[in-house]
């Protein structure tokens, strides 16, 4: 069990981490050096361990997002789609743990992935499902900022 100091600073390092991984992925890969990339991925995943250590449910599904969205960014199917994959899971098995638009990202995640795989059909079956879930949250920018993304895939 974390001592209040500990989990305080898994915590902060699970935002830290988070934040530092998004920024390196707005670079975008021509802006992106190797070390950056390197980087990028293993700030995702320590993101993903901090959180794992004292987060809710919603962290561990955003943080298995994240980790979904760098590898669709460096062209990995494989990893892009085992993390998209758990991240619904975990939606999943705690909705209540959940904001309105954790679930409707998860299928976008699965969409990418799925893209990125050269999967066609089931990218739009993802992107259908995301887009209908996405149709269900109540905040305006949040469904925005849904749409935003699955425009991109």
């Amino acid at each position: 069990m974390n001592t209040p100091v500990e989990a305080v600073d898994h915590r902060r390092l699970g935002v830290d981490l988070f934040n530092k991984t998004w920024t390196l992925m707005e670079k975008g890969k021509t802006e992106r050096t190797l070390e950056e990339t390197d980087e990028m991925l293993h700030s995702a995943h320590a993101s993903a361990y901090h959180w794992l250590q004292v987060g809710t449910q919603a962290n561990r599904a955003r943080s298995e997002w994240q980790c979904s969205r760098v590898y669709t960014v460096l062209g990995r199917p494989e990893p892009a789609l085992y993390h998209a994959r758990r991240c619904l899971e975990i939606c999943e098995a705690s909705p209540e743990a959940l904001e309105d638009w954790d679930l409707p990202f998860a299928y976008e995640a699965l969409a990418r992935a799925h893209a990125v795989a050269g999967d066609a059909a089931e990218s739009e079956r993802c992107l259908a499902r995301a887009r209908e879930l996405g149709a269900k949250i109540e905040g305006q920018k949040d469904r925005e900022l849904l749409e935003a993304d699955l425009a991109t895939v």
